[in-house]
């Protein structure tokens, strides 16, 4: 049995991307709503990045399984409870400013495992 009958089905392909393992649709066509599951792993991790924003922070949340409108409300109560601006591109939140320690005791109070990553 290889590897890819036992995961489930193809999840990537060079030619299309990231494809549903249900329908074995590109995510952005797939109808069975699995891409749900597939969007995050369930391993919550906030970190830090700089990286092409002239040297100010941000915390990025990723791998939250979430769909569009829970991530979208989940931003809104957290930049609310940190007291800073943020938004949410391609399913990461990106928060203002250097808050990880807050919104790591914030996820973890609303049941997600979340554990800081970087340095």
């Amino acid at each position: 049995m290889s590897k890819r009958e036992r995961s489930g089905g193809l999840v990537y392909s060079t030619e299309h991307g990231r494809m549903c393992p249900a329908c074995q649709q590109p995510i952005e066509q797939c109808q069975c709503r699995q891409n749900l599951a597939s969007r995050g792993d369930g391993k919550v991790r906030v970190g830090r990045e700089t990286q092409g924003r002239k040297g100010k922070g941000v915390t990025v949340i990723t791998g939250l399984p979430l769909d569009d409108a829970g991530i979208n409300a989940l931003a809104k109560l957290l930049k609310q409870r940190c007291g800073v601006g943020g938004t949410v591109r391609e399913g990461v939140i990106e928060i203002q400013g250097e808050q990880r320690d807050l919104i790591v005791t914030l996820l973890q109070a609303q049941g997600y495992d979340a554990k800081k990553s970087g340095a």
